[in-house]
């Protein structure tokens, strides 16, 4: 038997003050910029999907070694300029709103913008660092977010990064391999 429940469980009257919804599944707010309904688990199934053939697929990045995990998902500010600031600036907020990929983890829409927008990530397509790669067959260089957009809409093949040894090393950051599955 447990005994009845103290305020640590219940919080104090503060807590119970906060007008919260009464349902027993989230309410997603469809104008949040920091929390949204995530798309993992709308198309899952009993059995996972076959595997992709990557025969023929495109690169998107030909990466080197010791990749970490903040090459792939960064947690810090979002940068002006990029993909992540263009989707919140379209909803309003201005760059001081931005914040950081770590404060708005929750949305994936911002975390997709932001894989691999690490300032120092090197992709062997270009000879400077930054969050950019080389859309082929066209040669343009752009934001990698932008890229993977673009190949989805003329329908390309499956896309792949190439790495090298430690891909993935550092800190755990879950981010790190849902983001590259969304692009």
């Amino acid at each position: 038997c447990l005994p009845p429940p103290s305020s640590k469980q219940t919080g104090s009257k503060h807590w119970q003050a906060l007008d919260a919804p009464k349902s027993l599944l989230y309410p997603w707010d469809s104008n949040s910029t920091y929390i949204k309904c995530p798309p993992f688990f709308e198309s899952m199934e009993r059995e996972p999907r076959p595997t992709l053939s990557i025969e023929g697929a495109y690169v998107l990045l030909n990466l080197g070694d010791s990749v970490t995990t903040d090459h792939i998902s960064p947690a810090g500010s979002i940068a002006r300029n990029s993909p992540a600031a263009r989707y919140l600036a379209a909803r309003g907020l201005t760059p001081r709103e931005f914040n950081s990929y770590g404060a708005r983890r929750g949305n994936d829409d911002v975390m997709a913008r932001g894989t691999f927008a690490n300032i120092r990530l090197v992709n062997k397509f270009l000879d400077k660092p930054g969050p950019r790669t080389i859309h082929l067959p066209s040669g343009d260089e752009m934001d990698i977010f932008d890229a993977a957009e673009r190949y989805k809409r003329e329908g390309a093949p499956p896309l792949m990064v190439l790495a090298g040894k430690e891909y993935g090393s550092g800190s755990s950051r879950d981010w790190a391999a849902k983001g590259p599955y969304l692009l």
